[in-house]
């Protein structure tokens, strides 16, 4: 039974950037190297397949075997391997797993159509030889190619990467699942805030503050584990058959980190709604400890790039917030 096609997003279709590449792909006019942005990596998985499969499969066309983008034999990936989740710049061009072993498969002419694409994932953890090596290829495309160099971190790209790509950046598609038990914690969270920003005037809320901080970052940890647990469990499905060990390694770090910081937006997304109700009550006392509040959960999600456990973060952003909002007059 032949593959079927991706399709954009639902919530993507008929979106300006969704028609330009389109209309690009269609007078066969689109730039050789695309860099596709968001905070949302399923989302940029699901627009590099569309985009892909419209390049393999020009309109019109009728193969008599369709393959997905990720088994296609004229579509090659690249991504972090390893539990330090690197893009390896690699020895020599059969060192595998590798940018130098990328672009030699790229460089080769098609075998099935007359294109062939060419997925960078994640490619802000390519090192500084590594990105230099992908450089030179940016500069000089092999012909018939489109390069898909995805990325939520499209800062941590050299800015003459950047340069060489066109850029397109995606909203949140919800892709994915929405993790049990969240929805439940989101309002707890809430519920907290409001009992903190009421003011502690005794040592017994002082207490109950606490000991809600606490509560809130061990459920935290409990949501996250199982959603990773159940998203990984459905990923492997759909993983191509030759990947190998560290490859898999780092497919579900990078799954469990997207999780997390997912989970660490829909955070950002509950105390801005809680401060700008009140706010727009004309409650103006909010508005300071709304920006502090955010800027100590940016601080936390860098560090969280950095491997920081996710169950600390949260903790140190929790106790952070009990002085913020109970201090906020």
């Amino acid at each position: 039974m032949p593959a079927a096609a991706p399709t954009w997003p639902d919530p993507l279709q008929g979106t300006p950037a969704v028609a330009v590449i389109e209309r690009a792909i269609d007078r066969q006019r689109l730039s050789h190297s695309l860099l596709i942005t968001g905070d949302e990596y399923e989302t940029l998985i699901a627009v590099a397949r569309a985009i892909a499969d419209r390049l393999l499969y020009p309109i019109g066309s009728e193969p008599p075997t369709r393959f997905h983008p990720d088994e296609h034999p004229d579509a090659f990936s690249l991504r972090p391997a390893g539990k330090m989740r690197q893009i390896k710049a690699g020895k020599s061009a059969e060192d595998p797993g590798t940018m130098r072993e990328f672009i030699r498969k790229i460089a080769v002419s098609a075998s099935v159509g007359t294109h062939k694409v060419g997925f960078v994932h994640e490619a802000d953890r390519m090192n500084n030889a590594t990105a230099n090596i992908f450089l030179k290829t940016l500069e000089e495309p092999p012909a018939h190619t489109t390069l898909l160099v995805l990325t939520t971190r499209p800062y941590a790209l050299l800015p003459t990467i950047r340069s060489r790509c066109l850029n397109f950046r995606f909203p949140s598609a919800e892709v994915g699942f929405l993790p049990d038990g969240w929805r439940s914690w989101l309002d707890d969270y809430t519920e907290w805030l409001t009992q903190l920003s009421g003011g502690i005037t005794s040592r017994e809320g002082v207490a109950n503050a606490v000991f809600g901080a606490y509560g809130l970052t061990a459920r935290f940890g409990v949501i996250l584990d199982l959603a990773v647990t159940e998203a990984w469990k459905a990923q492997k499905q759909n993983l191509p058959a030759d990947l190998d060990d560290d490859e898999k390694v780092a497919i579900e770090t990078g799954l469990a980190n997207g999780l997390r910081l997912k989970l660490f937006t829909g955070i950002e997304h509950a105390t801005r709604d809680f401060a700008l109700t009140r706010i727009s009550s004309g409650d103006e006392s909010y508005r300071r400890a709304f920006t502090t509040a955010v800027e100590k959960l940016e601080t936390t999600v860098s560090l969280l790039r950095v491997n920081l456990n996710a169950q600390a973060a949260l903790e140190s952003f929790l106790l952070a917030s009990l002085r913020i909002w109970a201090a906020r007059k």
